[in-house]
C-alpha cells in the first residue's frame, strides 16, 4: 500500500445542461479537498464545510463506501485505521454533483493508496454504478465538458475542452432528493420531444465547446425532464425567466435541481444572481448564489 497521506481535489459539476439529459456534464471551479491517512483503528471520517454535522463519520460515509468498494473490487484487504479528512465546498443534494464528487474522491483515493491498479475507465464504471449514471462522475474525473453513456460493458465518456465561461448557480433552500426528481419523470415521451432534445443537445455541445453564448441561448431548452421537475421547485420557472431578463444567455436546472444554473458574460453575473434570488424570495424560498467559472481540470492529487 502506498505511503500516506494522499490528498485529492475533486470539482463540483453541473449536468444535463438543458436537453442533454443524463449524458452531458460540466466541471465547475469549486472543489472538495480530501486527505486519506492510515492511523489508529477502524474507519473515521472528519468533514468540515458543507454538510459538516450531517454526514456519516464512519464506513457509512459515501467517500468511505467508495474507497471500500475499490478495495473490494481489486481483492485487497480492507484498510484498518483509514482516516478521511474532508474540506467540503460543494453544497450537498442540490444538483451540483456532491454525490459524484464523494464517490470519485473515495475511488481515486483508495486507488492511489494501492498504487493505482485500476484504470481511469474502470474507475468511471465503478463510479457510474454507484451514482446511477456517469454524467457527473465523468465531468468530476476528467474536467471540461463530458459526453457520457452506459454501454453493455460499462460507462463510456468523451471529454471536450471548454473556455472559462462564467456561470451563476442559485441554490434554493428546497429539499429535493434525486429519487423524488426522477420519480416525477414520465415513463414514455412523445417522439417529437425526443427529436427536440436530440437536435438541441448537439448544438449545446458545440456552443459550450466554442464558447458561443449566443448559440447556447438558442438551444438550451428541454422537454424530457425540466417541465416535470420545475413543478417541484417553487420559484424555479420564475428564476429561469428572471435570469434571462437580467442578461443570462441561457439558464436551466443544474442536474436534477433544485439549483438553477445560468451562463453569462462577467459583467452581468451579479445582476443575474440577484434577479434569480429575488424570484425565489417572491415564492417565499430563501436561496444563495455562487458565481463560478467552468473548470478545464478534473480531479487531481495535491502533492
Amino acid at each position: 500500500m502506498a505511503p500516506t497521506p494522499i490528498c485529492i481535489r475533486v470539482p463540483a459539476t453541473t449536468a444535463n445542461l438543458g436537453p442533454g439529459f443524463d449524458c452531458l456534464g460540466l466541471a465547475l471551479d469549486l472543489w472538495n479537498e480530501t486527505t486519506f491517512t492510515l492511523e489508529g483503528e477502524g474507519i473515521r471520517v472528519r468533514a468540515k464545510g458543507e454538510g459538516s454535522g450531517l454526514l456519516q463519520t464512519d464506513e457509512r460515509n459515501l467517500v468511505a463506501r467508495a474507497a471500500l468498494r475499490l478495495f473490494q473490487a481489486v481483492g485487497a484487504p480492507l484498510p484498518d485505521g483509514l482516516t478521511i479528512q474532508a474540506e467540503n465546498r460543494i453544497p450537498l443534494g442540490v444538483g451540483m454533483g456532491s454525490s459524484a464528487a464523494a464517490i470519485v474522491t473515495g475511488l481515486m483515493g483508495a486507488n492511489a493508496m494501492l498504487n493505482n491498479p485500476v484504470s481511469a475507465e474502470h474507475l468511471l464504471r465503478l463510479a457510474s454504478a454507484m451514482d446511477g449514471h456517469p454524467d457527473n462522475a465523468a465531468a468530476a474525473m476528467h474536467g471540461g465538458l463530458t459526453i457520457s453513456t452506459n454501454l453493455g460493458e460499462g460507462a463510456l465518456a468523451l471529454r471536450l475542452g471548454v473556455p472559462a465561461l462564467n456561470v451563476v448557480i442559485v441554490v434554493p433552500a428546497i429539499h429535493l432528493p434525486t429519487q423524488v426528481a426522477r420519480a416525477a419523470l414520465p415513463r414514455e415521451v412523445p417522439l417529437s420531444d425526443a427529436v427536440f432534445n436530440i437536435s438541441r443537445t448537439a448544438f449545446v455541445i458545440e456552443a459550450l465547446r466554442s464558447g458561443d453564448l449566443t448559440l447556447l441561448g438558442k438551444v438550451m431548452e428541454d422537454r424530457l425532464h425540466q417541465p416535470y421537475r420545475l413543478k417541484l421547485i417553487p420559484g424555479g420557472e420564475e428564476a429561469i425567466d428572471a435570469a434571462h431578463r437580467a442578461g443570462a444567455a441561457a439558464a436551466a436546472l443544474s442536474g436534477a435541481g433544485p439549483s438553477i444554473v445560468a451562463f453569462a458574460t462577467g459583467e452581468a453575473t451579479q445582476e443575474i444572481a440577484q434577479a434569480m434570488t429575488q424570484a425565489f424570495e417572491a415564492a417565499n424560498i430563501p436561496s444563495r448564489s455562487l458565481m463560478l467559472k467552468l473548470s478545464e481540470r478534473g480531479a487531481y492529487f495535491v502533492s
